[in-house]
């Protein structure tokens, strides 16, 4: 049977409203509604009509239903600017990004949860202390936020839509945790992204209302005490004699200068005036457009390690996107910069093993 679900999310994931997809087509908008809703079935040139409009293989839209995010389970960091169709095609990839994990998961033993509950923490800073502490993390900079986060369980995914908008997203299924970036990013901004995720998984656990203010300052501030831990940051930096030496600090803690001499900022190292006078010329210099001597992307070591075994097995991307009925350009979106063949020795997925 047509399943009109997969037919919205498809609408949904190449940002279309209900009439557009129906001038595509070559129908009325009350055709689409009436599809949408259930209430036809539609004729076999109409479904090979949606598929080439939405770009989806025609037995897309006769499998089962999908596991949906709703917009209220995601952390979205630029709600406010961010428009209904850039939202729902964001929350749609993540959707396409659940059949993959599923599929994924039935045939791999995928590593475990260890994410901490610190709701009742005060503060961001001592909630980062307390992720740190758990995790055996010490005062040490964090080499890899990717990896680190997929050996505690996270399901990390990317985000390849093309809006300046959407910066990142977590969310939890379950006692799952995912976090979507957007890979196109500077690896810098990439990783404060991915703290900052973890700041709404552990600070903002299931249903707190994450599109808040309050809730972007607590999971920015816990970022930044994650990724420059206070008493590492002060013991290397007395004092800060211009923007070049930020560009050479900031390598120890794979930040951007403007999130390094933020936190030094607050850490009471850089003053009111300082702060200032920096923030203009990193602006001058357009090191918020382009970050000067930028790191490598991040790398996952759990999809390569997934895809290394399936090939093993002689089963390729194209194979997976077949069964799961999407087109493979989706699958390759969600793991965008994250599925090159990491480095020997990696060890975030170590012990990972097929069913």
């Amino acid at each position: 049977m047509f399943n009109p679900q997969r037919l919205i999310l498809g609408r949904k994931r190449r940002k279309m409203t209900a009439r557009s997809l129906a001038g595509a087509i070559g129908v009325s908008p009350i055709t689409i509604s009436r599809l949408e809703n259930g209430a036809n079935e539609p004729e076999s040139d109409t479904v090979d009509a949606l598929a080439a409009a939405l770009d989806f293989p025609r037995a897309f839209f006769f499998a089962e239903d999908v596991d949906e995010l709703p917009a209220g389970a995601a952390s979205f960091r630029s709600l406010s600017s961010m428009s209904a169709k850039e939202r729902d095609a964001a929350l749609s990839a993540g959707a396409i990004a659940y059949l993959f994990h599923d599929w994924v998961a039935e045939r791999f033993n995928l590593p475990g949860g260890d994410i901490p509950d610190v709701r009742d923490e005060a503060t961001p800073e001592g909630a980062a202390r307390i992720v740190r502490a758990q995790w055996g993390l010490g005062e040490q900079p964090i080499s890899n936020m990717v990896r680190l986060l997929e050996s505690k369980g996270v399901r990390v995914f990317s985000l390849c839509e093309d809006t300046k908008n959407v910066d990142a997203f977590s969310c939890w299924r379950g006692d799952r945790p995912f976090v979507f970036l957007n890979t196109f990013k500077s690896t810098e901004r990439s990783r404060f992204d991915a703290a900052h995720e973890l700041g709404h998984l552990v600070m903002h656990r299931h249903g707190a209302p994450q599109d808040s203010r309050q809730a972007e300052s607590e999971a920015d501030k816990f970022a930044s005490a994650f990724l420059m831990p206070a008493d590492d940051v002060v013991s290397r930096i007395r004092y800060v004699p211009g923007l070049d030496s930020l560009v050479s600090f900031k390598r120890r803690w794979g930040v951007s200068v403007a999130a390094l001499n933020y936190r030094l900022h607050k850490l009471g190292i850089v003053s009111e005036w300082q702060n200032r006078s920096l923030n203009v010329e990193l602006s001058s210099r357009g090191y918020r457009r382009q970050e000067p001597e930028g790191l490598s992307p991040e790398t996952s070591a759990l999809w390569p390690q997934i895809f290394t075994a399936l090939w093993q097995d002689r089963i390729t991307r194209q194979d997976i996107a077949e069964q799961l009925r999407i087109p493979q350009s989706e699958l390759d979106m969600i793991l965008h910069h994250l599925s090159v063949l990491p480095s020997k020795g990696s060890g975030a997925s170590e012990g990972l093993r097929s069913v």
